[in-house]
This record gives structure tokens, C-alpha cells and sequence, in this order.
């Protein structure tokens, strides 16, 4: 069971960074639990708000649903209080229905509800899919608003009125007037959580769109950096974020932008630069190449990140 209600969940992942752990393989791509937990123990000891196991960055979309709810019970077990475990629900809507309830009985803290597989839909359809999630479960919920569930204020609005435990707002497509339009209309209602990659490029003008936090990848290995990055975010302090930006986000994101995927693959790369290594990603996505990799080490190193 959940330490949280809805309404405290969406207060404590509002209070800090948040990040998305990777979901840690051995090189027959099966799950290394050792290493998983061993990592968020790493993780946990860092005040980090929230951690979203099986997300985006930990390969949701390449997990059978039977490993979905072993990762998020190894997280659950291994937070033990520490810190909350978001867990991911998504595809269809029956299938996002039963991902939330195993989430719940798992120990998570709440729920982020992923686009549904392929399909697109219109604005009705997108409200029943999150009516329905927030119906099956007691977890505070958040919708991840990108791809094909983008959801217009309207819809967004109907939801919270009729849905108590949707309490939060995961941004992914960037449109400031959108973003203007949403916050100008729900205030504080929801928590409102900076989900483009690199979530750190964007934090500083989001901020002043009511969006207090964002998921950092790069947290996964350098949490230190990522942290103090967030603080500067929230201090308003442009010289030091630009300062940060120049000296590696930006110079990160062009080893990013070499090939497709690499938003996950990096992350990845990240932690065995540091030593941390988390094992290869699953197909479709790729790893980084030998020179990619190498480029990416001497971009921590000289940073200092």
C-alpha cells in the first residue's frame, strides 16, 4: 500500500528533481535484478523527489508486462520509504488498466500513464483511457501529454473535475502557448513535470509555466550535476544554468542527436562511462558506438560533472 495519498504524492513529487532509473540487463538482455537494486540504492541516497521505475529511460516500451511488475516490486522493496516509486502504465487501455493495478498492489506511490499503443484517438477517447486508469487504481495518476495523447485544455480540465486522483501533468511536446493556456486554467490543481529530453534544456523558461520539476536522465550518473543543475532552475540563477548548459548539456545533446533512440542509449552510456555500467539496451533501440562512448567519457571528465 501506498504511503500516499493523491493529494500528499502530488505535493512531495512537486518538492524536487525527479528521474527515471534504468532498467539495468545482463548481455543476454535478461533483467539483472543485483544491479537494478544496487542502482537505485545509489539513487536513493540522493534527494531525488521521485523515481519513475520502468519508464521512459528504464525501457518500458521493450518489458513484458511480467517484468514491468518485477522491476516496479524491486523498486518498491528496495525504496522501502526512501523515496516514491512512480510506476508506468500504458498500451491499450485494458492493458493500462491492469498495468495500474498491479502497480498499487506492487507498493508503488502513484502511477505515470503513457500514451496508448499506436492508435491514435480523439480528445474523448484519450479522456475515457485516463478516466479508466484513474478508476482502477487509488494512486495519484499522472498523464504524459506527447506523441499521440495530446490532450487539449479542455480535456485536460474535464479530468480533473471528474477524476480526484489525477494529479499530475507530464509534458512532452513543448508548446508554450499550450503550456500557458493549461496552467492559466488549472492553476494549482495538478502538478505540472517537465518530461522533453533533455528535460534540462527547457527547465529554465518552464519553470515560469508552473512547471516546478522535471525528469532527469542524466541523473542516472551524474546526479550531483543534475541536482545542482535543479537548483540553479530554481533559484532562477541563468548565469549558473547557461554556465552548466554551455559546459555540458548542450555538448551532450549533440552526442545525443547522432542517431535515433539515443535519448534512452545515452543514459546507458552514461553509466558505464562513470563505471556504473547498467548492461546494453533492448531492441529496436542500439547502443552507442565505441568512439560516441569515448566522446562522452572525456565530456564528463572535463566538465566535471
Amino acid at each position: 500500500m501506498s504511503r500516499y495519498s493523491p493529494a500528499e504524492i502530488q505535493r512531495a513529487l512537486g518538492e524536487g528533481l525527479l528521474s527515471f532509473p534504468v532498467t539495468h540487463f545482463k548481455q543476454d538482455l535478461s533483467f539483472d535484478e543485483a544491479g537494478y537494486r544496487k542502482h537505485l540504492g545509489h539513487l536513493a541516497s540522493f534527494p531525488a523527489a521521485g523515481l519513475f521505475a520502468a519508464g521512459g529511460t528504464g525501457e518500458f516500451f521493450s518489458l513484458t508486462p511480467e517484468e514491468v511488475g518485477r522491476v516496479v516490486r524491486v523498486a518498491a522493496d528496495e525504496a522501502a520509504g526512501a523515496v516514491p516509486i512512480i510506476a508506468p502504465a500504458g498500451q491499450g487501455t485494458a492493458q493500462a488498466v491492469g498495468f495500474a493495478r498491479d502497480a498499487e498492489a506492487a507498493g508503488a506511490d502513484a502511477v505515470l500513464l503513457f500514451p496508448p499503443y499506436l492508435t491514435e484517438a480523439g480528445q474523448d477517447g484519450l479522456a475515457a483511457h485516463v478516466r479508466a486508469v484513474c478508476e482502477a487504481t487509488s494512486l495519484g495518476v499522472i498523464v504524459y501529454h506527447r506523441s499521440n495523447a495530446q490532450y487539449s485544455v479542455d480535456t485536460v480540465e474535464r479530468l480533473a473535475e471528474e477524476c480526484p486522483n489525477l494529479v499530475g501533468f507530464k509534458d512532452g511536446v513543448g508548446d508554450i502557448e499550450f503550456m500557458t493556456r493549461l496552467y492559466a486554467t488549472l492553476g494549482e490543481r495538478l502538478l505540472y513535470i517537465g518530461g522533453l529530453p533533455t528535460a534540462e534544456t527547457f527547465a529554465l523558461p518552464y519553470i515560469q509555466l508552473g512547471v516546478t520539476t522535471y525528469s532527469s536522465a542524466i541523473f542516472n550518473f551524474v546526479p550531483e550535476f543534475a541536482l545542482a543543475f535543479y537548483d540553479a532552475v530554481r533559484a532562477g540563477d541563468r548565469d549558473e544554468v547557461y554556465r552548466k548548459l554551455r559546459e555540458f548539456v548542450l555538448p551532450y545533446l549533440d552526442i545525443r542527436n547522432a542517431g535515433k533512440g539515443y535519448a534512452v542509449s545515452i543514459v546507458k552510456a552514461g553509466m558505464t562511462a562513470v563505471g556504473r555500467t547498467a548492461g546494453p539496451v533492448r531492441p529496436p533501440l542500439t547502443d552507442l558506438r565505441a568512439d560516441e562512448l569515448a566522446a562522452l567519457a572525456d565530456l564528463i571528465e572535463t566538465s566535471g560533472s
